[in-house]
């Protein structure tokens, strides 16, 4: 468990990197739109210049490089607005992400994480059931335990296992699997597994915030089901 003052120091580090790499970002594009400008009354100086004295430059000629110029720097500037919004976006999803660490959360997956005789897992419904079954696997792929849920609405379910197996010995902690089969009117309903985590870290990568979340990593936040 991370405390309180770790995850505001580590929020805090988060941000005032993006807020760096957005600067960096803004002073690039306006240094590329400046030297565009400049390259262009270069070239259209040294053409006035160079012009044939009996052939003289149309002016429809130069206004339509001017407008040429002018779509350039108002595509440079669009550009650099959309990738301040896009710099202020990630900064949001990366603060959101720093007060996640040392939190529960549900993320799809099929493992279980047996722990002093507890652990816990999710399964997403698009519809509601008659009969929801959990069945649980050691390592070796075994079935050592099967759990009748009854009857559920659609949505979002969370189960508990009391680390027992069928016969109500207690197994040994450590990583299981799980798989979940659903019926609605005698018919097969579909239904995604859902596996309980810690957050541990957050990392800012190029696919955007990724989180780490008990033995794994690269977990979108755009996956997390559920904050426990």
């Amino acid at each position: 468990m991370v405390d309180s003052v770790q995850s505001s120091s580590s929020a805090a580090d988060v941000i005032a990197a993006l807020n760096a790499k957005a600067k960096a970002g803004s002073s690039s594009a306006t240094s590329d739109a400046t030297a565009t400008q400049d390259r262009f009354l270069k070239l259209l100086v040294t053409q006035m210049k160079n012009q044939d004295p009996l052939n003289p430059l149309d002016n429809a000629q130069v206004t339509s490089q001017m407008a040429q110029l002018s779509t350039v720097t108002g595509i440079d500037k669009v550009n650099a607005a959309l990738q301040a919004l896009s710099d202020s976006m990630t900064s949001n999803q990366s603060l959101q992400a720093a007060t996640m660490i040392g939190h529960g959360v549900l993320v799809p997956g099929k493992g279980v994480d047996l722990t002093n005789g507890a652990g816990f897992g999710g399964v997403d419904m698009a519809q509601s059931v008659d009969r929801l079954d959990i069945a649980i696997y050691d390592k070796s792929g075994a079935v050592v335990r099967n759990v009748n849920l009854g009857a559920q609405p659609a949505g979002l379910v969370n189960w508990q296992w009391d680390g027992r197996d069928d016969a109500g010995v207690a197994l040994a902690d450590g990583s299981y699997t799980f798989t979940a089969s659903a019926m609605q009117a005698g018919k097969a309903a579909e239904v995604a597994t859902l596996q309980f985590g810690m957050v541990n870290s957050v990392t800012q990568g190029k696919q955007g915030v990724a989180l780490s979340v008990g033995n794994m990593d690269g977990i979108a936040l755009s996956q997390v089901r559920q904050i426990v």
